[in-house]
């Protein structure tokens, strides 16, 4: 499963692009608005941190509006996706930007047919907002799993990237449920790395070097 980062903090994409473990990068309009500044200044810097995906999300609810600000971005980084809202409007221009060969990422999808239908207009990523659904009561993996069965039986192209994660034990069942994407905040990325097990350990490992290190000094 690849991990995109969900920030538009360029320190965190660093870090993370340090790790190892960047596949990519998501951003909307309330993770801009956080950093502030120039959208597309952030946006290309991001993409010269990472060659993967990158999304950029559009404003417009008009079709036009939309192919206009999806073309804006696509020019920015060849590795920009354009983030589009599922909607009847966002499913047409879903479907005229992969027509022009520009990749996008239907986002705010809620259920499996809202991302069978952004998969059949030509959306390379699906992103189902799992967190959201278990916010009402509702099991946002459930989406993940049929979407990944529906795509594995019809040999659909399109990527399903599990959205809205609230922590990690999110990330791992979304692996588990076939998600292709999981994008997440920094600090559940920090999370996933750090277990008390394994922190205690590391602080007993060097306690006991140090032990040695002193009693071979005692010694010689």
């Amino acid at each position: 499963m690849k991990i995109f980062l969900d920030t538009a903090e360029i320190e965190e994409i660093k870090i993370a692009a340090r790790w190892g473990v960047l596949d990519g990068v998501t951003t909307n309009p309330s993770l801009y608005a956080k950093v502030g500044g120039s959208y597309d200044a952030i946006l290309q810097e991001i993409c010269k941190i990472t060659s993967g995906p990158v999304s950029a999300e559009v404003i417009s609810d008009d079709v036009e509006g939309m192919l206009t600000e999806g073309r804006h971005f696509a020019k920015l980084a060849p590795n920009i996706v354009v983030k589009v809202a599922m909607s009847e409007n966002g499913l047409e221009a879903i479907s005229r930007l992969a027509d022009e060969g520009i990749k996008t990422n239907c986002t705010l999808v809620f259920s499996t047919n809202q991302g069978l239908l952004a998969a059949k207009a030509g959306a390379s990523l699906i992103s189902p907002f799992v967190g959201r659904l278990d916010d009402i009561n509702q099991d946002g993996m459930t989406v993940i799993r049929e979407l990944a069965e529906i795509f594995s039986l019809y040999s659909i192209e399109a990527e399903i990237l599990a959205a809205s994660i609230r922590n990690p034990l999110h990330m791992t069942q979304a692996a588990l449920a076939g998600a292709h994407v999981a994008t997440v905040p920094f600090k559940i990325l920090q999370q996933m790395v750090h277990h008390p097990l394994t922190d205690k350990g590391i602080v007993q490992f060097k306690k006991d070097w140090e032990a040695a290190q002193q009693a071979a000094a005692a010694k010689s």
